[in-house]
């Protein structure tokens, strides 16, 4: 199968199928897929001690997102193509016929880590914000599996950069029988989001460690995402409808929209507050915990300071009675004490004499030994 960029001279020979194993078709999109989720992975993982998250909460919780974002992904595209599956509902289960939609993937990944933050009682939107920069980076590896299977094209060019292949050729033989394959080809509009989500996750790994409060990254995901899906979806050729109207470019503006004014709100709310108000519970999923470390915090050392007021009161109280009685001890006790050193000073004297004698004693025997 060709795939070719003739204005740069550049081509292709790919086939759809890497391998197979026991008569059984490796899909290169399957491939490609794998290899975005796994670098996404790997790499929250080495840097997520950086934002107080551990390596087993990231595993955890990939195990738990993947499916559902596949799942997501799945329903939202039968949704929108509920035609194609209505009369064959089994054909719902053929994800290897291809069929999965974005937005349903993201859409249930966010749901799923909400939920998984709760149940681990971690901040959600901290959470979201270290894991979505991440997201942006598997979008942008996972759309060169269209570039595979010659999807997601856009309308008919003559730029430069126009791709042409079997796929899209027959899409410009359909509009027109007699178009000049030389210079006409397709938008590679594959290409045009796998830039752009690059882009975007360069910029949101930037942003992370700058920004003020936890939901702005995701916040900034999905305004950036929907401005470059809803200009791109323009150009598509495959594009899901509701009625008229092209459905992510619906459900992209309707984000764009309404996360600028959520991000917009919380930038106000937090300066209103100003920079040395603590953050509260409105503007921080942090604020309850903090707020309930500071109250745990404040009470035990009211605790502590009860404690030690009602160890001084005893004291005071017990104070007199102990001085009184140490005089009545020391003063009862001193005319003891003088008698004794009395005695001891007499003792003493009287061992002296007699020492004085033994010694007497002692050299007149050694003189008459002398002798």
């Amino acid at each position: 199968m060709d795939l070719s960029f003739p204005g740069l001279g550049l081509e292709f020979e790919i086939s759809s199928t890497a391998f197979e194993i026991a008569g059984l078709p490796i899909y290169w999109y399957g491939i490609i897929i794998a290899f975005a989720f796994l670098t996404a992975v790997v790499l929250g993982i080495q840097s997520c001690k950086k934002f107080n998250l551990e390596p087993d909460n990231i595993l955890d919780l990939v195990l738990f997102a993947a499916p559902a974002a596949i799942i997501g992904a799945r329903l939202y595209f039968v949704i929108f193509s509920w035609d194609q599956y209505k009369d064959d509902l089994v054909r719902i289960l053929r994800i290897r016929d291809g069929g999965l939609a974005i937005y349903g993937g993201i859409i249930a990944a966010i749901l799923v880590a909400w939920i998984y933050s709760k149940k681990k009682k971690i901040p959600p939107l901290h959470l979201i914000d270290f894991g979505v920069p991440y997201l942006a980076l598997g979008q942008a590896i996972g759309r060169w599996g269209n570039f595979v299977n010659q999807e997601a094209f856009g309308t008919m060019t003559t730029l430069p950069w126009r791709m042409n292949g079997a796929v899209p050729n027959q899409y410009l033989l359909n509009t027109s029988a007699t178009i000049d394959l030389s210079k006409w080809g397709v938008h590679p509009t594959f290409l045009y989001e796998s830039l752009w989500d690059f882009a975007v996750f360069a910029f949101l790994v930037f942003f992370r460690r700058k920004k003020k409060l936890d939901g702005e990254v995701l916040s900034l995901y999905l305004i950036l995402y929907g401005v470059g899906r809803f200009l791109i979806e323009g150009l598509r050729t495959d594009s899901l409808y509701l009625g008229s109207f092209r459905v992510s470019q619906l459900l992209s503006a309707l984000l764009v929209v309404v996360f600028i004014a959520i991000f917009i709100y919380i930038r106000v709310r937090k300066n209103m507050a100003g920079e040395d108000e603590p953050v509260t519970l409105g503007q921080s999923q942090y604020g309850e915990l903090l707020m309930k470390l500071k109250a745990e915090e404040e009470q035990e050392a009211e605790d502590l300071e009860n404690a030690e007021d009602g160890e001084d009161a005893e004291h005071i109280e017990d104070a007199p009675e102990d001085e009184d009685s140490e005089d009545t001890e020391k003063s009862g006790e001193e005319p003891d004490a003088d008698g004794d050193e009395q005695e001891k000073a007499e003792e003493q004297d009287i061992e002296a004499e007699d020492a004085a004698a033994d010694d007497t004693t002692l050299d007149l025997g050694d003189i008459n030994d002398d002798i």
